[in-house]
């Protein structure tokens, strides 16, 4: 499995609409659906230290995209 960072989870997380609505021990991102859903993800401080994969799947079960979705955005 390639090694992702939480700079790279910001990342991707800005590109799909998520803000930042919490910065304390840990990060919260939010989205708004269209439907009135709201998304939100909690994020540790650590930056460019890599994610732990369980914590990583947990995250993008979190944010409600797949790992497929993950890579397109941070390729982009």
């Amino acid at each position: 499995m390639a090694i992702y960072t939480y700079s790279d989870m910001r990342y991707v997380l800005r590109k799909l609409g998520f803000e930042l609505i919490r910065s304390r021990k840990q990060e919260t991102w939010e989205r708004i659906l269209g439907d009135g859903a709201i998304l939100q993800v909690r994020i540790s401080h650590k930056g460019k230290r890599d994610i732990p994969p369980g914590t990583f799947y947990e995250m993008l079960r979190q944010a409600g995209i797949d790992k497929n979705t993950f890579l397109k955005v941070l390729r982009e």
